[in-house]
């Protein structure tokens, strides 16, 4: 029973270790991107991402809860083009994402504002760069986080990078 003991004992400390470190580690602004090369002129991949219709065909998260409930408003391909989502699945949960900002077959900034499961704001965007035939597609998001969040920094790492490349695949299905 000591010896069981002794192990539980440890576990716990090496977690409250692990958890002061990840506080004075990660900073309280959480940035991850990713990047992929298209074989497609910018002017193509433009078309799927200038609006919130066009991102959402390719949107990793959309496929979380096929009877999520979708609203778009604003004007399509503008600054205010906006969609809301709503899903009784957690893992969808519930939220806005606006274009805030376009540069046409360059730039796409939106901000997305997260009602559940948990309350938050973000800022994302995308980033088209020629290469010759082809174009970079590089894709960020800028958030803060919460003091508790910054231990799950190494999984949100790897949550937000398996979804980043899903994304960018089933971008890359529809441009090339």
């Amino acid at each position: 029973m000591k010896t069981f003991l002794k192990i539980i004992g440890g576990i716990i400390l090496l977690f409250i270790i692990y958890a002061i470190i990840a506080m004075l580690v990660f900073g309280e602004n959480y940035h991850y991107e990713k990047s992929v090369v298209l074989n497609a002129p910018k002017e193509k991949v433009w078309q799927q991402i200038s609006t919130m219709k066009a991102f959402n065909e390719w949107n990793p998260w959309m496929k979380l809860d096929k009877n999520m409930t979708i609203t778009y408003s604003g004007n399509p391909g503008e600054v205010g083009d906006r969609y809301c989502w709503d899903s009784k699945n957690d893992d969808a949960g519930a939220g806005c994402q606006e274009i805030k900002e376009l540069v046409v077959n360059e730039k796409q900034k939106t901000e997305m504002l997260f009602k559940r499961p948990f309350e938050g704001q973000a800022i994302s965007d995308i980033v088209l760069t020629s290469e010759g035939n082809s174009t970079k597609v590089t894709w960020s998001m800028d958030t803060k986080q919460e003091t508790w969040m910054k231990i799950m920094h190494p999984m949100m790492d790897y949550q937000m990078g398996k979804s980043y490349e899903d994304g960018l695949d089933n971008l890359k299905k529809l441009v090339e």
